[in-house]
């Protein structure tokens, strides 16, 4: 039987069949809940320490040049440069408020990791992966959501209003947790239940399933309503772990456009001849063309990248297999190598739009970006424009 009790401000215990597991609520930027999370594994000297991590978040925490090795051909290669530039975002946004308030970013994690080394102490990282964690996000949300989520990160890289140690504090109570868990669900129902809801159910699985008698997990204070509701309840982790498949509305669209363009030029060389058929190959070329090449333009890439945008869009638009972004992004980091220092400084390089377009990673993160969106604009016009061909 569970039995719950409030023990302190931001530290719950959780009895159940004799085990007793203590939930330490922080604030990954704060330096209370540091002193807190070490005062509390000191004091009960737990047998595992259960740390709100991945392996992935884990080995950034632990070793933060890390950025130095980024390869960034890989990275497009890959198509994670939508992943990086949103983990870089975020990194920064950290790092702004750490300045703010004097501390590093995930203090409290790195001094539970110190202490539980210090005491002999077993750590356990209980967060689901955060590459499955995005790819959930990304299938439950829409185009428009992924919109709102981007916008709202970069708008707080560039915003002036100062966030103090209170601030802070404030979101560790459970009123004011409650208030913007509420408001996130309104406005984003589907990321919310991949981002809170999945997690809070898995890091209360993985916490139950530590070892020992006695346990002190250490995660965010908005996850601790959560997880106070689910513990010791069944959890599939296993249905928590599967990777989306990709949507079936995505493909028919990668291979519906190709054949829509390729059967509105044999459409017009039946109806109207042949004319009409170059006429509509032409508007393909120049809409993809241009509107990738502006794109690229806007992201202040080297001129050759501009030339392959132009020349390549048309292309890759017709193929599903490879994206515009694509082939100017790895133009871009060809003709102007990403340096060291770029790495070592772009958490604070994207915080100013001068040092975000003047960072050699970022600008070829940008460049990948705005190609994509350019050639998705030419591509639409492209075919308005083929039909107007074809009704003239």
């Amino acid at each position: 039987m569970k039995q719950i009790t409030e023990i302190e401000p931001n530290v719950d215990l959780i009895e159940q069949d004799g085990r007793k597991f203590y939930l330490v609520g922080t604030a990954h930027v704060s330096d209370k809940s540091a002193d807190l999370v070490e005062r509390v594994i000191r004091e009960r000297q737990p047998d595992t320490v259960c740390l709100e991590l991945c392996e992935a978040r884990h080995d950034a925490l632990s070793s933060p040049d890390r950025w130095r090795e980024t390869d960034i051909y890989s990275v497009i290669r890959s198509g994670r440069a939508y992943v990086l530039m949103a983990q870089f975002a975020l990194a920064a946004f950290q790092k702004k408020l750490a300045d703010e308030l004097r501390i590093r970013p995930g203090e409290e994690m790195l001094r539970a990791m110190a202490v539980a080394k210090e005491l002999g102490l077993k750590i356990s990282l209980v967060d689901r992966e955060v590459r499955t964690t995005l790819k959930r996000a990304w299938a439950k949300a829409g185009f428009w959501s992924l919109l709102k989520i981007a916008g709202s990160l970069f708008t707080s890289l560039f915003s002036d209003e100062k966030i103090t140690e209170e601030n802070i504090e404030d979101l560790k109570k459970t009123d004011e947790l409650a208030m913007m868990m509420d408001e996130f669900s309104g406005f984003l129902p589907g990321v919310k239940e991949a981002l809170i809801d999945e997690r809070d159910q898995y890091l209360a699985a993985r916490i139950l399933a530590s070892p020992g008698d006695t346990v002190v997990a250490v995660v965010g204070a908005g996850h601790v309503p959560g997880i106070r509701q689910v513990f010791g309840t069944d959890i599939d982790v296993a249905a928590l772990e599967e990777l989306p498949p990709p949507k079936k509305s995505l493909k028919v669209i990668a291979w519906g456009v190709p054949a829509l363009v390729f059967g509105l030029v044999v459409a017009g060389f039946v109806v109207s001849g042949r004319e009409t058929s170059e006429q509509m190959v032409i508007a393909w070329v120049l809409a993809n063309g241009i509107a990738a090449s502006i794109g690229t333009i806007i992201a202040f890439a080297h001129p050759l990248t501009v030339v392959t945008a132009f020349l390549a869009a048309p292309l890759t638009s017709l193929n599903p297999t490879i994206a515009a972004g694509w082939v100017c992004g790895l133009t871009e980091a060809w003709v102007r190598k990403p340096r060291v220092r770029d790495l070592q400084n772009i958490a604070t390089d994207i915080t100013s739009v001068r040092g975000l377009w003047g960072n050699r990673v970022s600008r070829v993160l940008l460049v990948v970006i705005l190609a994509n969106l350019g050639s998705s604009i030419g591509t639409f016009v492209g075919v308005g424009w083929a039909v107007s061909l074809l009704g003239g």
